[in-house]
């Protein structure tokens, strides 16, 4: 069985929607695949209770315990170990998971490592990404699936999907309409991932 490991931070919407496609499309039997855990570097964030709610095993790690990145990140490591079985390595998988991982981490997750960024990659890397497409005038925003690099959001593209921008759109009212696309892409980016690995 292909284990599932979940990086979150907060609400954990995708995440929810991850696991809620997974159990209705029975991952387990058509991919050998199941969510395996999530981990979160809060322990209040809120998807935390979707998760034991689904009877998957959490783990918080609590960065502001670490001296550096680098030590959060092996611990962080550390923490998946137990899902990555020989042959049969874990995907991990970063659902709102607000921390910039390190090469050294990267490298050792690469190729399966995925992460899902609100905008029409390579457009707007980084933070406030709707605000900022907003100000530039876009007429579509969107989000996109990738592969996780050690040059934040600039991994190879997996999926994505397309928004209109509307005349009195503010930040928040377009991240609520690029939600919703990703609640659809992500689990089907994943699926897809599945099959071909």
């Amino acid at each position: 069985m292909k284990n599932i490991v979940i990086l979150i931070s907060g609400g954990g919407s995708n995440m929810a929607a991850i696991v809620k496609t997974a159990q209705r499309e029975d991952w387990a039997a058509r991919y050998g695949a199941r969510v395996a855990a999530v981990i979160s570097n809060k322990a209040s964030a809120a998807g935390l209770v979707f998760a034991r709610e689904q009877g998957i095993p959490t783990h918080t790690l609590d960065h502001k315990t670490f001296a550096s990145r680098e030590a959060f990140d092996a611990a962080l490591a550390q923490l998946i170990a137990p899902f990555d079985l020989p042959g049969q390595p874990a995907l991990v998988v970063l659902a709102g998971f607000m921390r910039i991982l390190t090469p050294g981490f990267t490298g050792q997750f690469q190729g399966r490592l995925l992460n899902i960024h609100p905008s029409l990659l390579p457009a707007f890397a980084g933070l406030h990404t709707h605000q900022r497409a907003i100000e530039a005038g876009c007429q579509v925003a969107g989000v996109t699936v990738h592969q996780v690099t050690a040059e934040l959001d600039h991994g190879p593209i997996l999926a994505q999907a397309v928004v209109p921008v509307l005349v009195g759109d503010t930040a928040e009212v377009l991240a609520a309409r690029v939600l919703t696309q990703e609640h659809l892409i992500y689990p089907r980016a994943i699926a897809r991932w599945l099959q071909n690995n």
